[in-house]
């Protein structure tokens, strides 16, 4: 586990600082996904909530 953490250093250390947009883009690139998926789970449990109101109150 220890030669993969001193790969990553010693590669990094070799490419350099990114720059702006290339921060930017990793950024979007490690969010996007979960917050796509909130999205998605946040719309489908409304879309739930409004089609089956009965069936919430029957659950309580």
């Amino acid at each position: 586990m220890v030669a993969v953490w001193v790969l990553a250093v010693l590669v990094l250390h070799h490419l350099g600082p990114l720059h702006a947009q290339e921060k930017v883009l990793t950024y979007v690139v490690a969010i996007a996904p979960f917050v796509l998926l909130g999205l998605v789970v946040w719309r489908r449990h409304r879309q739930d909530s409004v089609s089956d109101p009965v069936e919430d109150d029957a659950a309580l």
